[in-house]
């Protein structure tokens, strides 16, 4: 199966500074009441957003700010992700319009989900991590351009490398699940069964 094909992305970015946001900040279970991957988008961090009316923004919260508004990389901090496994989690961020998120580290259940449907996690030291989150304040404009090919991400003219799984990257950059990648080989399967019948 196929899921969003990540391209090069050069975008601006929404500073979350929280240490370990959870699956259920970043979408209540309350929500969780479909399997498909639509409308989790205007759920995303809805305990965080608004008040407990459900319906008043918080004016303090990243993604109230006019500033930050259409921004796709989302700035995170350390153990981004943790909590209970769910998809609509990635969903979420994807539907709100979020390509990356960036962190000093994720949640190892949240990565895999991530990279199943198509959202790349972007690992950097905390010097460089909390650095953007200063820099970002001060001028909400500024661009962070992603080469996910070279496992670059270039920030004010400084390219800074990350690590990433190589069966994960190749996924992301031909927009395949786990499903679609195996897909990939029908032929050498097809091959190789009538070779040994």
């Amino acid at each position: 199966m196929r899921t969003s094909q990540f391209k090069d992305l050069t975008a601006t970015l929404a500073p979350l500074l929280r240490d370990n946001v959870d699956t259920d900040q970043i979408i209540p279970a309350r929500y969780l009441t479909a399997t498909n991957k639509k409308g989790f988008g205007k759920r995303l961090f809805m305990d965080l957003r608004y008040e407990e009316d459900g319906k008043t923004p918080r004016p303090d919260f990243v993604l109230n700010q006019k500033k930050f508004k259409g921004a796709k990389i989302l700035l995170g901090h350390k153990n981004f992700g943790c909590g209970s496994s769910r998809e609509h989690a990635p969903w979420a961020l994807l539907g709100a319009g979020f390509n990356a998120v960036i962190a000093i580290s994720f949640a190892d259940i949240f990565r895999n989900n991530s990279a199943k449907n198509g959202l790349l996690l972007i690992e950097l030291p905390r010097k460089i991590i909390d650095m953007m989150h200063t820099e970002v304040v001060e001028n909400p404009k500024e661009k962070a351009a992603i080469n996910l090919k070279n496992q670059t991400i270039t920030w004010k003219k400084q390219a800074h490398s990350f690590p990433i799984n190589p069966f994960v990257k190749r996924c992301l950059m031909e927009g395949l699940d786990d499903i679609g990648y195996t897909l990939s080989f029908a032929d050498q399967i097809k091959a190789y069964e009538q070779k040994t019948r």
